[in-house]
């Protein structure tokens, strides 16, 4: 696999579109980084790492609306890819959809939404938008 980031946000993607409740994705330490700053921002309802093999696995519990079903996650794409990163300072950090959505940077300081970086005026690595 050539983009680990990518795969995780695929499968996140396919199992929201099938309207899946829980999905099991193979862990790392990024992934379970952007795993935490979706919880943390409301996107995923819940999420649980769990050391199964060499790897270990992330269970994550998806959010839906109980009233529309819909998802909490209306779209989520990479930005940043192996064949072309794309670098931010801090004064040209990305707003997703006027600040409604988020972008997650991944900096010298850890991995960390857009507002966070713009705040501790530090760039990086724009991985991903999610809104």
């Amino acid at each position: 696999m050539t983009d680990p980031i990518a795969d995780y946000l695929t499968r996140l993607r396919n199992a929201i579109m099938a309207k899946h409740r829980i999905v099991e994705i193979p862990a790392s330490n990024i992934k379970k980084e952007i795993t935490k700053i979706l919880f943390d921002k409301g996107y995923i309802l819940n999420y649980k790492f769990e050391e199964v093999g060499p790897q270990g696995n992330i269970k994550i519990a998806l959010k839906y609306n109980p009233e529309t079903k819909n998802s909490a996650i209306k779209g989520i794409e990479r930005i940043s890819t192996p064949g072309l990163r794309k670098y931010v300072g801090n004064d040209n950090l990305p707003r997703v959809i006027n600040g409604l959505g988020i972008a997650i940077v991944s900096t010298s300081h850890g991995v960390m939404t857009d507002k966070e970086a713009r705040s501790k005026k530090i760039g990086g690595e724009v991985l991903c938008y999610v809104y």
